[in-house]
């Protein structure tokens, strides 16, 4: 069992914290030889994988490192398309590591923005008066939680759909924002949380969640 990301929506949909916990490692590593028996297109400027699933690499993955370097994107590190890095045979035998597409910080504050979106059209739709609006994605991968305060604030933790004690840890969460960040003399309403206590107190209690799945008083 694991706790993935936390992720802190402010008022507005923008995003003001993220933290990445647990990544599930989904990466493959293969040498090659010309001519490359994979096609690969550019999707989201990132090179993915489009046909020819093989030893671990699936369609979607997206190339990550080339002979051990990280690459950018759809260039090498060197700032060469890759796409015509491995269609010259002098670069063989090469070594590529496919894995998960990483989100960039846009893509990241692109998708609090869309969940924002999606919590108050999930209001809107309740034949209730006053839905609390989406509380729980759920996928064969992941959960998503959400807690919104009185105030508009979203904390959102993402988990493995066996993981427990996730409502416990979002209140944690929510009394560490109001301990850390609210009550720091530097830090303005709405804004990024940029806090040593706050990620120090985060990361402890993701610990504890993870391990017990549980808090109880004075946790």
């Amino acid at each position: 069992m694991a706790i993935f990301s936390v992720y802190v929506v402010n008022k507005a949909g923008g995003l003001i914290y993220q933290y990445d916990n647990h990544v599930p490692r989904t990466e493959v590593e293969k040498t090659f030889s010309f001519p490359l028996d994979l096609v690969l297109k550019i999707h989201d400027e990132k090179l993915v994988v489009s046909f020819g699933q093989r030893d671990g690499i699936r369609v979607g993955h997206a190339v990550l490192s080339i002979n051990g370097v990280d690459v950018n994107g759809k260039y090498t590190a060197e700032g060469k398309e890759i796409l015509e890095y491995l269609k010259d045979p002098a670069n063989y035998p090469v070594s590529i590591k496919f894995g998960r597409a990483r989100l960039s910080s846009n893509e990241k504050l692109m998708l609090a923005s869309m969940f924002h979106s999606l919590f108050a059209i999930g209001s809107q739709l309740s034949p209730e008066v006053g839905s609390s609006g989406i509380e729980m994605l759920e996928t064969d991968a992941f959960k998503l939680h959400c807690f919104q305060t009185l105030t508009g604030i979203k904390f959102i933790v993402l988990a493995d759909p066996r993981q427990s004690g996730i409502d416990g840890l979002l209140r944690k969460i929510y009394e560490i924002y109001s301990d850390f960040a609210l009550k720091n003399p530097f830090y303005s309403l709405e804004m990024p949380i940029r806090c040593e206590l706050f990620d120090q107190n985060l990361k402890s209690a993701l610990e504890i969640a993870e391990k017990a799945g549980t808090f109880g008083p004075g946790s």
